[in-house]
């Protein structure tokens, strides 16, 4: 085994230890495309002199700048559209009916730049201005990541004309955005205030995040293991109230544990239910 090579084996490692992530032998063009300016910046010349000063300096934020640029923050609005029309046509409905004036609490997890979460929050408007009323206990949308600097981002809630444009519709750009300065758009307020921004590493623990009745957890697990993504359906299950609902990616499926979750066929789209 080269020196590049071993090099690169002990960066897999580390990342693996640190969120979770688990790169295939192949990916050493999309690490070194990644890490090549914060290396060049820190003047290190190899992913093991990187990996030895992030453990002999954990003090520096070398640690978390790693992170932040590994993490794949990939996303646009309202993705592959049908978990946001399941929420609305389905979930909800069915929530207010088992719980009638309680409080919606949903968890996006991995939710990047804040697109998900936001775009739930718009779909929570769209449900209560075709039904007046009946989500009378409000709702209420937590949204996690790993990434501090993609969490400060999301927090800001605004973005450059080429994020609105992907995903957003123009009826919804204008209803639920504003325009500060050309070019830049910011969320509105009122969607604003259903989302609370918290930083969570996948792979530690979820009680402080409460009880849910809806997880979307979407187009993140892919990048796990297989035992840590049963470990982490395991801990959502946990955090779930009994009969919630878990929402996977479009290319995500939930194999095994059927004592935890029961799978429900929408036409389109699955999700999954807390049993």
């Amino acid at each position: 085994m080269t020196s590049a090579n071993k090099d690169f084996q002990v960066f897999r490692e580390f990342l693996e230890k640190a969120c979770g992530i688990v790169l295939g032998d192949n990916k050493q063009y999309l690490v070194a495309s990644r890490l090549n300016r914060l290396l060049e910046q820190h003047q290190i010349k190899s992913l093991g002199e990187l990996v030895t000063r992030i453990q002999t300096q954990p003090r520096a934020g070398l640690r978390e700048a790693v992170v932040d640029a590994m993490t794949t923050n990939e996303t646009l609005w309202f993705r592959d559209v049908y978990p946001f029309d399941v929420l609305k046509n389905r979930l909800i409905p069915e929530f207010i009916k088992e719980n009638p004036g309680q409080r919606l609490r949903m968890w996006s997890a991995a939710c990047s730049s804040g697109q998900e979460p936001y775009s739930l929050s718009m779909s929570i408007d769209e449900f209560d201005r075709a039904n007046l009323g009946q989500l009378r206990g409000g709702a209420q949308i937590v949204a996690t990541d790993l990434s501090g600097a993609i969490l400060t981002a999301a927090k800001s809630a605004q973005y450059d004309s080429l994020s609105v444009a992907r995903g957003l519709s123009a009826d919804r750009l204008v209803r639920y955005f504003d325009q500060s300065v050309p070019g830049r758009w910011t969320v509105k307020q009122p969607i604003r205030n259903r989302v609370e921004f918290r930083a969570l590493n996948l792979l530690d623990s979820y009680a402080m995040l409460g009880k849910f009745d809806i997880v979307f957890c979407r187009n993140v697990l892919i990048y796990f293991s297989a035992d840590l993504k049963k470990d982490i359906l395991k801990r959502i299950h946990a955090s779930l109230k009994p009969g919630g609902y878990l929402m996977l990616g479009a290319s995500e499926a939930l194999n095994g544990l059927p004592e935890l979750y029961q799978m429900v066929q929408c036409s389109p789209g699955i999700v999954y239910q807390a049993k």
